[in-house]
């Protein structure tokens, strides 16, 4: 086995590559396009990379040009990708996406069935390389992608929490990749179960637990033994319980111009994770979340709003 040098953070997850839309308006009408990359899991990398962390990121990518694309991209923004296996059998995906400039949710349309990264297994948990990490950080979407993905997201989860190392959960639903909703909801209630934080938006926390109100969310994931929960609840900011009992609202980071919300979650995983990595409390966490949320919003692409930590200020 080699030796790994240390991580801070490792996560696991499918990349596509994403062509955005130069006009607004429907993607069939659509003529030229900006390609960029795509993935929450990578998004989160990507963002605690800029941030000064070692973060290193597994997956599968085909022998094709947006395989070799990703591999280009997390070269360029420091993510060690030691642990991505360039897979000859099957497709890197992509997916298409329509330019939104008033802030609602930009047309998606994905390309990624049978993809490379769908067939991830437990074959990918390298020992060594996760062991070196601190922190894991997981999503839905990974869980989603197939059976063997989802195992590898259980046994990684399992794996260092038997360790002692601290472990983060963003549901991130994707209900069009699951056989049912039920499933969906027993295997992400499941996996959260081994987390620390776990981090739902609102509507996603009525989904997996049925509760609408932020506290019996939390309520749910604390008996489970998670130890902190953070209900983003979008221009309202975030509401958060621990285990010890402690709750509150961590106000908004407003903007004046809201361009495409999709990387906000991302963005907020990005902001917490790194502030509780370096000895911040909750609140703090939350509130520099809230913030490369804010930033995250005011661009088109997924990861582009994300900080350098000159950029980032005083959060």
């Amino acid at each position: 086995m080699t030796h790994h040098s240390q991580l801070d953070v490792v996560t696991i997850g499918e990349a596509m590559a994403m062509f955005i839309a130069q006009q607004t308006g429907d993607l069939a009408a659509a003529e030229r396009f900006i390609k960029r990359i795509a993935g929450a899991e990578l998004n989160v990398a990507i963002g605690l990379a800029r941030l000064g962390l070692q973060v290193g990121w597994v997956s599968r990518v085909g022998d094709d040009s947006f395989g070799r694309f990703t591999l280009q991209q997390l070269a360029k923004e420091n993510v060690d990708h030691r642990c991505v296996t360039t897979d000859p059998r099957y497709r890197t995906g992509f997916q298409l996406k329509a330019r939104v400039d008033d802030g609602s949710d930009p047309e998606v349309e994905y390309f990624r069935k049978g993809s490379a990264a769908s067939h991830l297994s437990p074959e990918d948990f390298n020992p060594d390389y996760f062991g070196s990490a601190r922190h894991l950080h997981l999503s839905g979407v990974a869980a989603a992608l197939s059976d063997s993905s989802l195992a590898l997201l259980q046994y990684a989860a399992q794996s260092m929490r038997a360790q002692g190392k601290t472990i983060s959960f963003d549901p991130n639903l994707r209900p069009v990749l699951w056989r049912s909703e039920t499933e969906m909801r027993q295997q992400l209630n499941a996996l959260a179960e081994y987390a620390d934080w776990v981090l739902p938006g609102e509507k996603e926390g009525y989904i997996l637990t049925g509760y609408r109100q932020p506290e019996a969310i939390a309520d749910f994931y604390l008996d489970k033994g998670v130890k902190a929960v953070v209900i983003k609840t979008g221009c309202d900011g975030a509401w958060y319980k621990t285990a010890q009992g402690e709750k509150g609202v961590v106000a908004p980071v407003l903007v004046d111009n809201v361009v495409d919300t999709v990387g906000a979650g991302d963005g907020f995983a990005v902001g917490l994770i790194s502030a509780l990595l370096e000895g911040k409390t909750l609140p703090q966490a939350i509130l520099r979340g809230n913030k490369i949320g804010s930033l995250a919003i005011q661009v088109a692409g997924d990861s582009e709003g994300l900080p350098t930590r000159a950029a980032l200020g005083d959060y």
